[in-house]
């Protein structure tokens, strides 16, 4: 799941509006994150096997440090507090359950390769990325529902805040589909490098709109 990740960090923007939208998307796909950095030193193994599943080419083989329950809970509690402490009394629990929904998430859409604890014996996985119809309505209506939430809890103090907002909600489908229906990696180092780097641009694009866009007053802010 990507658009649903990205989802979930914008919704967020409504109860702390003091974080950033690019510290709370950076939050819920703080797993896919580390994930390319671990697979490049060769702690977290994939492979390209193109129709592994109906949306991605990619057989996670081995990924504990990243995407289990257990090491994303405690990836959720550094995060949270080296992001949260000072932002509010809801910003630490907020940031903490954004990086542990990414495995919520990812639990409904792959197959059954999402570890528990961190190692590679129990693993579950809803399959909802074998039917195409579903992902893509579970991902673009929550895309469509956190969107709808960011919009109403904040506006744009001028044309960057308006313009380049606008301009990543375009972005973002466009290179969901294209990874979709496009053609697979053609390495596994090509597929980590572009994953990384992805992640860097959307948290910068996100920082960047964000920081031109000011919290709609009386929403659902905490007392200061």
């Amino acid at each position: 799941m990507f658009l649903g990740h990205v989802a979930l960090g914008m919704a967020a923007k409504r109860t702390v509006p003091r974080i950033s939208l690019a510290v709370l998307i950076l939050a819920a796909q703080f797993a896919d994150v580390v994930w390319p950095l671990l697979v490049a030193l060769g702690i977290e193994q994939v492979a390209i096997e193109p129709g592994n599943t109906r949306i991605t080419p990619l057989n996670f083989i081995s990924y504990p440090y990243s995407h289990s329950l257990l090491t994303l809970a405690l990836w959720a509690i550094v995060f949270a507090c080296v992001f949260g402490l000072r932002r509010g009394r809801l910003a630490v629990p907020i940031l903490a359950a954004l990086v542990v929904s990414h495995w919520v998430l990812d639990v409904i859409t792959h197959r059954p390769d999402i570890p528990i604890l961190a190692n590679d014996r129990t693993k579950i996985g809803f399959g909802l990325w074998n039917s195409i119809p579903g992902t893509m309505l579970v991902e673009f209506g929550m895309y469509a529902i956190g969107l709808w939430i960011y919009l109403r809890s904040t506006r744009p103090l001028d044309g960057v805040g308006r313009w380049s907002f606008a301009a990543l909600v375009a972005f973002l489908p466009v290179v969901y589909l294209a990874n979709v229906f496009g053609p697979p990696p053609p390495t596994v180092s090509a597929l980590w490098i572009a994953a990384f780097a992805g992640a860097m641009v959307l948290t910068v694009w996100a920082w960047w709109a964000d920081r031109h866009r000011t919290a709609v007053p009386n929403r659902t802010e905490e007392t200061l």
